[in-house]
């Protein structure tokens, strides 16, 4: 009964709904839920999952097959060549210099070229699940830290495509396959016939997905059977990885191939859409596998020299990416986001190394100590972010970026803008174009200097603190606009405002109901919800569309913000108790509408016809 795939299929399922928002909870991010979740339920602590079970293999590998077709379904030809510099200066140069850099040690050490090889490639890769997240949840994406940091990511990801075809050549090479091995048709064919081969499926993958596949999923479309269309992309799929293993290359590999093939027709977005519920799902299958997979046994009788190796790693990619940082002359504070967040060895690391132990090029003790290493640099990772934001940046990115630029802010006026990208840059142009001159501050070095390029003046630095806001002029002026993106810097904000500056009308910037109900505690009156007028404007060209009249519907937009608005005042007060905060919201919608309704139904004039563009045009 243990061993039956539903009651596997529960284990798996109940430790990550249990274990991944728990990771999620203390910072940890879901990859490591879900390693997390694998190690619980694996043979080394209550065993629900034991060491020969079988199915673990079967869920990881459909878990890469069907990541790796993802990532392909991703890769837009036109996105690679607007990034290709990026990509192949920063994202190749730290593929390529990682990869000798560890190859070198371990030829040193005295292992094999094919095993030194197939690790250092492997160690080259970066973790996209952490690092990504960690830019998201930071704001950082835009970031030069963050546009680099993705460039890496995306050319490790690809990356990983010839490692998965150079690894089999390894193991054919350092002829490390066993008599009882049971390989590929094409293995009885010479090295260099089986490249030939190699080559050409890969050819009729290419020259299949041009004038065939896509072909076939237009004539699968038009019968609008959602489950069919489905059902014969994913038939192509498993077809070409199926090609792949028959000759001797991942089917992972193939997946990929066929994602990339997908992602230049017309059908992109839609299976991205039918496929996305069940994208992190079989992801944490594979990690659930991986950390049930890990030999714990092993890893207590080699804890120092497994803890020294990993801390090894960690420190030699940060000095890599640091030196490809300063090439790419990102400024200190970058540099040090950019290299300790892809220090780490990431989750495709996992995939080489389960290929190789396969091929038999990396035995089980290595593989397992492999393994154990990039988990834990993986688990290590946030930590190492925290630390770098909370120690080192401010005491030493910050301030010597600050020194570099030396900003002297030499004008002075009645309104401060604080932050300058899309939703600032907006409120800028506005006033400008009436008249209107602002002090303009951005703690974004480079966009400071695109900014600058294009006829603007913006002076860099950290507008939480005093004395900058000092000499930016805030005794003198009257308004400090926020059009900061992140919430926690705009709390920041408002408390140094408050603190030094108490006659400063404030207008600040919020994401969300959330955001104004701190703001509000804090007591500031001005908050402007980014969503809300833009939701009321397309809502007030719905109603036009349908029918209502121009000055109606102004009207009724008008009164909606103003209604919410004040509605607004009533729920932070109830905000921390949910029943009554939903009671609350119930009784809000039940007044908005009533009073919307009586709006509606007043007499109009004969004055209201000037608000339509029908009337206008007859005029």
């Amino acid at each position: 009964m243990e061993n039956s795939f539903l009651f596997q299929a529960i284990i798996y399922l109940a430790a990550a709904i249990i274990c991944v928002p728990i990771a999620k909870k203390l910072g940890m991010g879901s990859v490591l839920g879900y390693l997390l979740a694998g190690i619980i339920i694996g043979p080394y602590v209550l065993e629900f999952i034991g060491e020969e079970g079988e199915s673990i293999m079967h869920f990881a590998e459909f878990g890469v097959v069907m990541m790796l077709f993802l990532i392909g379904l991703e890769l837009e030809p036109a996105k690679l060549w607007q990034m290709r510099a990026m990509i192949t200066r920063i994202g190749l140069s730290q593929v390529l210099i990682t990869t000798a850099a560890f190859f070198g040690i371990m030829i040193i050490f005295g292992f094999s070229w094919q095993i030194s090889l197939a690790v250092s490639m492997s160690l080259s890769l970066s973790s996209t699940a952490i690092v990504l997240q960690s830019l998201k949840e930071k704001n950082q994406m835009d970031s030069s830290a963050g546009k680099n940091s993705f460039a890496v990511l995306l050319m490790q990801d690809i990356a990983v495509i010839p490692m998965l075809a150079i690894i089999p050549l390894l193991a054919v090479a350092g002829d490390t396959l066993s008599k009882d091995h049971h390989g590929s048709p094409i293995e009885q064919f010479p090295g260099w016939t089986q490249t030939l081969f190699v080559v050409g499926a890969v050819g009729l993958v290419v020259v299949l997905g041009r004038f065939a596949f896509v072909p076939v999923l237009r004539m699968i479309a038009r019968t609008r059977l959602r489950e069919l269309f489905v059902a014969s992309a994913l038939l192509i799929v498993v077809g070409i990885a199926f090609l792949m293993e028959v000759v001797g290359l991942s089917p992972a590999l193939g997946t990929f191939l066929a994602g990339v093939i997908l992602a230049n027709s017309e059908f992109k977005h839609e299976l991205e859409s039918d496929l996305d519920p069940f994208k992190g799902l079989l992801l944490g299958l594979f990690f659930i596998a991986v950390g049930a997979s890990i030999n714990f046994g092993l890893i207590g009788e080699n804890a120092i020299m497994i803890i020294s190796i990993t801390l090894g790693i960690l420190f030699l990619k940060t000095l890599v990416l640091l030196g490809i940082g300063k090439f790419a002359k990102l400024g200190l504070d970058q540099n040090l986001i950019f290299a300790i967040g892809l220090s780490q060895v990431g989750e495709f690391s996992f995939v080489t190394y389960s290929f190789a132990s396969q091929l038999q090029i990396l035995d089980k003790p290595t593989n397992d100590i492999l393994m154990a290493i990039t988990a834990i640099s993986m688990t290590i990772t946030p930590l190492l972010i925290l630390l770098n934001e909370k120690l080192i940046l401010p005491n030493v990115g910050t301030l010597e970026k600050e020194e570099k630029e030396a900003d002297v802010v030499d004008e002075k006026h009645s309104v401060i803008i604080v932050g300058f990208s899309h939703f600032g840059s907006t409120i800028g142009r506005f006033l400008r174009a009436s008249g209107i001159k602002a002090t303009i501050l951005d703690n974004d070095s480079d966009r400071v200097d695109l900014l600058r390029k294009m006829g603007f003046k913006v002076y860099y630095g950290d507008a939480t603190r005093a004395d900058l806001l000092e000499a930016a002029g805030a005794h003198d002026a009257k308004i400090l606009i926020s059009a900061i993106d992140s919430p926690e810097t705009n709390f920041l904000l408002v408390e140094t405002a408050k603190k030094h500056f108490p006659h400063l009308e404030l207008m600040i910037r919020a994401k969300n109901r959330a955001d104004a109900y701190e703001l509000m505690e804090m007591e500031v009156v001005n908050i402007y919800r980014e969503h809300l007028d833009s939701s009321v404007r397309l809502a007030k060209d719905a109603l036009v569309k349908l029918g209502f009249r121009s000055h109606t519907v102004h009207r009724l937009g008008q009164n909606f913000i103003k209604y919410d608005e004040e509605a607004l005042k009533d729920l932070v007060k109830v905000k921390h108790n949910q029943k009554e905060y939903i009671s609350s919201i119930r009784r809000t919608i039940e007044m908005q509408e009533q009073l919307l309704s009586s709006e509606r139904l007043r007499k109009f004039t004969i004055n209201d016809h000037a608000w339509d563009s029908e009337a206008m045009k007859g005029k």
